[in-house]
């Protein structure tokens, strides 16, 4: 492992944060010698970002813990294009409105991970919209497009992929790494940002920045980017097979964010407490060290942690207390999920585990019943024909729906 002089620089290589750094050793210079400033942009493609996004913020968050000032840039602007790195096809043209009304959801994240204000190391939150919006193009390319040569552009891997499938790549796209590279230059003059961070897919985009800002005033400016992440199997961060794990409460449940992390693969559990938690390094390796049934305490650790770091301890002490109830004592616990159907008129059980979330067709919740997953009331429930009815609630005034060991839903009476 990398030995760095700075502690910003040493705390992301040993919690695994780095993949490349554009100059190791000016960068850690830098950071030794006072305070720098660093940002990473989120582009405002959906109303929330997801668990694929918090290495990034984490990366801001431990920049500010170890004296320096981090920037979340907001892509108000480069959202009107979107980003085409390393993606099959152009992504779909959102409005204006659309990407206000999503930025507004994704902001509050923040406040939750960086501690905001006019101080020196307090965090800035930034909308590349200020200056992107207002460019006018003839100038912009006189002054900036004659640093950019279509040959170096057509080198990117992210460019290259999508040629050699041959899908095609909209000049409006291939104007995106101009733009970011502008992002960097503009937040280099308005706010003396020097560094730029970000996943290993945004290597030549960032690149292109440090020699823009080279080119045009003479800076040194840097880069850092974080590994590919997927988990042990192979799936990417921040999705699972019910969809994305988002951050924000109104779209993914504190509860089923624990879930999320609780059941984190046994051979990711030490990268992931590195990753996504605060807790020393000695910690860390005991738990990782742990084997057979005693890596699920692990597991809860990095659950509970995880889920306090965005929602707060008392929802994470309360999501935790709920899983213990469901599977240790069997209870139905109020904290799980709920949903009101017209259990007076009766609803089929295939519909139910559809509507539930628990299955994503009848067919689907069809084979999981003949398969033995599907409990009602923590019973199995044999009949795919069966109908829930009022009769069916318990003493708690719910019925406890079930797939499996960890996937439970409260069907209330509408």
């Amino acid at each position: 492992m990398s030995t760095f002089k700075s502690e910003f620089l040493n705390v992301l290589s040993e919690r695994g944060f780095i993949h490349q750094i554009s100059d190791p050793e000016g960068l850690d210079a830098a950071a030794v010698a006072g305070r720098i400033t660093g940002y990473i942009g989120f582009d405002a493609t959906a109303t929330s970002l997801h668990a694929g996004s918090l290495v990034q913020i984490m990366m801001l968050r431990w920049m500010q813990k170890t004296g320096h000032r981090p920037i979340a840039l907001m892509g108000g602007g480069t959202t009107k294009i979107g980003d085409p790195s390393f993606k099959d096809e152009s992504r779909k043209l959102l409005t204006v409105e659309q990407i206000n009304s999503n930025l507004q959801g994704i902001r509050q994240v923040f406040t939750k991970f960086l501690a905001f204000g006019d101080g020196g190391t307090d965090a800035r939150m930034v909308n590349n919209a200020d200056w992107l919006d207002h460019l006018n193009y003839i100038d912009f390319l006189r002054d900036y497009g004659v640093h950019f040569t279509i040959n170096r552009m057509l080198s990117f891997d992210s460019v290259k992929l999508r040629l050699d499938r041959e899908q095609p790549l909209t000049f409006l796209e291939f104007n995106y790494m101009i733009l970011q590279a502008y992002d960097f230059l503009e937040l280099s003059r308005r706010h003396g940002c020097v560094l730029q961070m970000g996943g290993s897919d945004q290597w030549g985009n960032i690149v292109n920045g440090i020699e823009l800002g080279r080119r045009c005033d003479q800076r040194q400016l840097y880069a850092l980017t974080t590994p590919l992440l997927t988990t042990a199997s192979g799936a990417k961060m921040g999705k699972t097979m019910s969809g994305a794990v988002w951050l924000n409460a109104d779209m993914l449940s504190p509860y089923d964010y624990w879930q999320y992390w609780r059941n984190t693969e046994d051979a990711d559990v030490g990268r992931f407490l590195k990753l996504y938690t605060e807790m020393p390094m000695t910690e860390i390796a005991q738990l990782a060290a742990l084997g057979g049934s005693e890596v699920n305490e692990a597991k809860k650790i990095l659950a509970t942690e995880a889920t306090a770091m965005l929602h707060g301890a008392g929802a994470a002490a309360e999501a935790a207390e709920t899983a213990r109830r469901t599977f240790e004592d069997g209870a139905s616990a109020a904290g799980l999920p709920s949903i009101s159907l017209d259990l007076a008129s009766g609803v089929g059980l295939l519909t139910a585990c559809v509507v539930a979330g628990l299955a994503a067709s009848n067919g689907e919740a069809r084979r999981s019943v003949q398969g033995g997953a599907i409990r009602v009331n923590d019973k199995p429930a044999s009949d795919d024909k069966m109908v829930l009815t009022e009769a069916l609630l318990n003493d708690d005034g719910v019925i406890k729906l079930s797939m499996g060991k960890k996937k439970h839903v409260l069907l209330k009476a509408r």
